[in-house]
């Protein structure tokens, strides 16, 4: 059997009748100079926009699905520092413009360990705690809600 070689162009009005996407793989441009590649920071995504507060010992379902409902709502989210509550003690209490706390305990840690002032000029939002979001429907729709609230006041304040 002959094997038949198509030019560039008729493979590509074929596989474009065919409906396939022709990927080509990009090559990285050749360096001229020895200057060192340095890595360029995200722009859109600022340290300090959103903290996350979990409570300590979460269940890996019930974290996996809070990943994936904050990498849904933008890289803001999605990057936003995560810290667990033990005990109703924050080790460490970031100063962010907006905070998403998972339950009551978690509210009241965070409101005994910032001062006013900055508790007053943060945005904060409390969803049910991971457990409750992963086994009812309501919990998902309340975080969901809680999400577009707390994107909604992110963007407005410069995000």
């Amino acid at each position: 059997m002959a094997h038949l070689s198509a030019s560039p162009l008729h493979r590509t009005r074929v596989l474009r009748a065919l409906g396939v996407m022709p990927w080509v793989q990009r090559a990285a441009p050749a360096r001229t100079d020895d200057t060192p590649m340095v890595a360029t920071p995200v722009p859109d995504v600022q340290i300090g926009d959103c903290v996350v507060l979990l409570p300590a010992g979460c269940d890996t379902k019930a974290l996996d699905l809070l990943g994936r409902a904050l990498h849904a709502f933008g890289p803001a989210l999605a990057r936003a520092a995560r810290i667990e509550v033990r005990d109703g003690q924050l080790s460490a209490a970031p100063v962010a413009r907006a905070y998403l706390v998972f339950g009551e305990a978690q509210a009241h840690a965070l409101g005994r360990e910032l001062p006013a002032a900055t508790l007053n000029q943060a945005h904060i939002v409390l969803a049910d705690e991971p457990a409750g979001v992963h086994a009812s429907a309501a919990g998902k729709r309340r975080l969901w809600h809680a999400l577009r609230n707390l994107r909604r006041a992110l963007a407005q304040s410069g995000a």
